[in-house]
């Protein structure tokens, strides 16, 4: 249609009028116009009942096929564990140089795994829900905010088994426990803003999902997952022990780690301890400004990963 064509006006009304000026003047506005960044995160927050309603259902259909059920969400956390230490803890004795090494390796494992669930499926949240997004109106930004959700979720079920595990081990339940709440919420935003930055990508490059699982098991291994990366790192150079320090993954273990066992990151709790020669009561005290990088991390991961999935909030769903 030519923007000279005036749209069913009556005759002598609006004539000469092109399709931009009529709109103008009659209010109407471009449909899926992207909405300034204020509005739309008002926006999103009218629909977070949405937002936990679509996480809670995935959660419970997730595993309706499997005759487990809803077993699988704590099963497989704990088969990792199982697999990594037989390979990390009894082949390589990665438990020689760690304190109360399968609790340790357990918690590592869940607040991990929360992070790699999440990023991957914030991968494919944009692309695996073409359906529903071209059929409805929403801040596209549910997606993988509600995705992240679910891993959550997840999380949060797991943790009970996770809290047997480490009173299995003789630790007993302390204050520090009270940690475990600003920890998830960092490592929550965390996650969701590497979420909403993998979910625009994703969206316009399909194949990066199924390269996602290489890159985060090379994360995996370079964190200190499965035994203590500090340890491994201790005779080399200033810059790769200060860029394992800053590892959000690390950090966000670390801190659970703490919460969990305080103990085990004291300089009197194993004296004279000893890996490799060297007394490891260096590496087991927590670093007093390991909050601010974890706070640093969720600030501008979430900051930096809703601005840039904003951005691109009239794509999504088109093609």
């Amino acid at each position: 249609m030519s923007d000279s064509v005036s749209l069913s006006a009556p005759s002598g009304v609006d004539t000469g009028l092109t399709q931009k000026q009529l709109a103008a003047k009659y209010g109407l506005t471009v449909s899926g116009k992207r909405p300034g960044l204020v509005e739309y995160v008002r926006q999103l927050w009218q629909r977070r009942h949405f937002i936990l309603a679509f996480a809670t259902a995935r959660l419970v259909a997730q595993y309706t096929t499997a005759k487990l059920g809803q077993l699988w969400q704590v099963l497989t956390p704990l088969l990792n564990c199982a697999v990594f230490y037989l390979v990390f803890g009894v082949i390589l004795k990665s438990r020689d140089g760690i304190p109360v090494y399968i609790a340790w390796l357990c918690v590592g494992v869940f607040v991990f795994q929360f992070s790699q669930s999440a990023i991957q499926a914030g991968t494919r949240s944009i692309s695996d829900n073409l359906g529903l997004i071209r059929a409805l109106h929403f801040p596209r930004a549910c997606m993988p905010v509600a995705f992240t959700v679910i891993q959550l979720q997840q999380l949060l079920i797991s943790m009970v088994v996770l809290v047997v595990i480490v009173l299995a081990n003789g630790i007993t339940p302390g204050v520090t426990w009270l940690l475990l709440i600003p920890a998830l919420i960092l490592q929550s935003l965390f996650n969701t803003g590497l979420a909403l930055i993998m979910a625009r990508i994703g969206a316009k490059t399909s194949d990066i999902s199924q390269l996602m699982p290489f890159v985060l098991r090379t994360w995996m291994y370079l964190s200190g997952v499965m035994y203590s990366i500090q340890t491994q790192i201790n005779s080399a150079p200033h810059i790769v022990k200060t860029i394992a320090a800053l590892n959000p993954a690390s950090v966000y273990m670390d801190l659970m780690r703490y919460a969990f066992m305080p103990q085990s990151f004291s300089k009197k709790a194993y004296p004279g301890h000893k890996v490799n020669g060297h007394d490891t009561a260096h590496w087991l005290t927590l670093p007093h400004h390991i909050w601010m990088i974890a706070a640093a991390w969720a600030v501008v991961a979430f900051a930096f990963g809703f601005v840039f999935f904003w951005k691109s909030e009239e794509e999504y769903g088109r093609g």
